[in-house]
């Protein structure tokens, strides 16, 4: 997000253009930039945004533009626009870390993994944007997230012109959620994951992907043929960036809710619920033995819920649209609002709040945006 900052630099290093978000975004809204910068390499990349973030004007990276929603009102500062090539490896014992600058394409960066046979990125084959984007929100899919395999990442903080290296424990990588995304501004300049050296994957954490593979849950399968079976289920759901209406998106627009064990046991019996730590297992003692309880954690139990039920027990299925709008549910996913041609963000938003409130008045669970809102007050 934008931040304003103190030092007005006297000169600029590089051309000014104009831009329209709508045009670099996937849900294809968003308003006019009157300073738009791209800057080609890492070093005029870095230049740049220490110009920038040390100007008192408000500035916003951009990458793939695929997790946010963009205000249809004109962005008043400046954006610059991360697009650096550029993927390393070298060996480190048995792992292999493999440095990506961030303007990559995160699909391009998995797919270069599964044809080199390092495991570990397979299971994200799919998901739009750039690799300085993933770990803001920390993405994941299938049983997997980027958190797993994430070594460090360089990071340049606003007004500076130095790069710094950051490791998970600055980071606080949670449920689509990290340090990036709340509170820690700054410029990704690129990621390193340490990959394991394997024509087979990671074991499969997650039921429907092991369902379309055929193999019980922890298999391990060819790094293709997990890429493959991924990128098949996310274009079912229209999730795979291309000419399909259903794509024009930003993805899941909703994240799905965490709740305390008792909240969703008040729930239909057949809503999904995935217990965030496993249950304890029953202590059992031969008679006339005096039991010995240990001590137990007494923090509550916390529930991940599937908002796509949620949203379709709320009456709300795929294909729907307020009247007179042009955003829409996707016709695939529930947890897709899409741009059906002309669409407003204000639209975008509009049907987000109904949905939220529906769910809410149905179930008393509060659904949370996914993407990053910009230009909103």
């Amino acid at each position: 997000m934008a931040r304003p900052f103190s030092v007005k630099p006297r000169f600029r290093l590089f051309l000014t253009n104009t831009a329209e978000f709508r045009d670099l975004t996937t849900l294809r809204v968003g308003g006019s930039i009157s300073d738009f910068r791209e800057p080609k390499t890492r070093a005029e990349l870095i230049e740049t945004f220490h110009e920038v973030s040390s100007a008192r004007e408000p500035w916003f990276l951009l990458g793939g533009g695929s997790n946010i929603v963009v205000s249809d009102e004109p962005f008043d500062g400046t954006v610059i626009r991360v697009v650096t090539q550029g993927i390393d490896r070298h060996t480190d014992g048995d792992r292999v870390l493999v440095t990506a600058q961030a303007g990559e394409s995160w699909d391009a960066l998995v797919e270069w993994t599964v044809d080199n046979g390092l495991a570990g990125l397979e299971a994200l084959s799919g998901i739009p944007g750039t690799v300085g984007g993933a770990p803001i929100q920390n993405i994941g899919a299938y049983g997997a997230e980027l958190a797993d395999p994430f070594e460090s990442l360089q990071f340049v903080p606003p007004g500076r012109g130095d790069v710094v290296t950051l490791r998970p424990d600055a980071l606080n990588f949670g449920y689509r959620h990290s340090s990036l995304k709340h509170g820690l501004d700054g410029l990704v300049v690129s990621v390193t994951f340490a990959l394991t050296p394997s024509e087979t994957s990671t074991p499969i954490k997650f039921e429907q992907l092991a369902n379309a593979l055929g193999v019980p849950l922890g298999a391990t399968v060819a790094l293709a043929d997990i890429r493959r079976a991924v990128l098949e289920l996310r274009a079912s759901k229209g999730m795979v960036i291309s000419d399909d209406p259903d794509s024009v998106s930003v993805g899941s627009f909703f994240t799905n809710p965490v709740v305390a064990d008792e909240l969703s046991r008040q729930l239909p019996a057949d809503a999904p619920r995935f217990p965030l730590r496993a249950e304890r297992s029953p202590l059992v003692f031969p008679l006339g033995v005096e039991p010995e309880f240990v001590d137990f954690d007494t923090e509550p139990t916390e529930v991940k819920l599937s908002a796509a039920w949620l949203i379709e027990r709320a009456g709300i299925g795929k294909g729907f649209s307020l009247a007179g709008s042009d955003a829409a549910v996707s016709t695939k996913h529930t947890l897709a609002i899409i741009n059906r041609g002309n669409a407003t963000a204000d639209q975008v938003l509009e049907l987000a709040r109904y949905v939220t409130i529906r769910v809410h008045d149905t179930f008393g669970v509060m659904l949370e945006p996914e993407p990053t809102m910009i230009g909103f007050d």
